[in-house]
């Protein structure tokens, strides 16, 4: 059975924690930042766990 191939972008973009669950960014945080508010700004820099919904198509495109 020939290997897998991870799918860079989803690599770049996701993190795997120690109980199989997937961390995330926000969006809206990379250009046009005069605008928004120093609240906004900083919620935008949190990390959050990605929604249980997604993760099967994570895990699909990070096989290792």
């Amino acid at each position: 059975m020939p290997k897998l191939k991870t799918r860079k972008a989803a690599a770049k973009r996701y993190k795997i924690t120690g109980t199989n669950n997937f961390l995330r960014r926000h969006a809206y945080k990379g250009h046009l930042l005069m605008k928004k508010s120093n609240k906004q700004k900083r919620k935008l820099s949190q990390v959050l766990c990605v929604h249980k919904n997604d993760t099967k198509a994570i895990k699909l495109m990070l096989p290792y």
